[in-house]
């Protein structure tokens, strides 16, 4: 089981429980930054509502998703759905190229100074903004 201290360390930054016959319940690491715990709960909804999760068995079955240093790595389908569903959730593709289309070209021209300034609109991080405008294709 995750222990209290797995969150507080940062070793897990949220995870989804979910029990038959009860509500779903995503746990959120409060000790990191609010637009990573905004992403890790965006990406405990892709797991919801894209996977079944792993069966843990305490003294009844429970089945549970974390989201951990693994998650980010690319390595795991699970963890890649999650990663392309939350990343679709707080910056949707076509909200992204219209506010693109809206910055300054002065600013549209330099990766680094867009990826911020999107960031800030999208309230994400300057990271997970970086990669939706790779895996968009709007920068290289």
């Amino acid at each position: 089981m995750v222990s209290k201290s797995s969150f507080r360390d940062g070793d897990v930054s949220g995870m989804l429980l979910r029990r038959e016959g009860q509500s779903p319940v995503i746990g959120v690491n409060d000790s990191q930054p609010l637009l990573r715990q905004r992403f890790t709960i965006a990406h405990e909804l892709g797991h919801l509502l894209l996977h079944p999760g792993r069966e843990v068995v305490l003294d009844r079955p429970v089945r549970i998703n974390l989201r951990d240093g693994l998650s980010s790595t690319a390595t795991d389908r699970e963890e890649i759905e999650a990663n392309a569903f939350a990343a679709s959730l707080l910056m949707p593709a076509d909200m992204v190229r219209e506010q693109l289309m809206l910055l300054p070209v002065a600013i549209r021209q330099d990766p680094d100074r867009c990826t911020v300034a999107l960031a800030e609109r999208f309230e994400v991080s300057t990271s997970a903004m970086g990669f939706r405008l790779i895996n968009l294709g709007l920068v290289s």
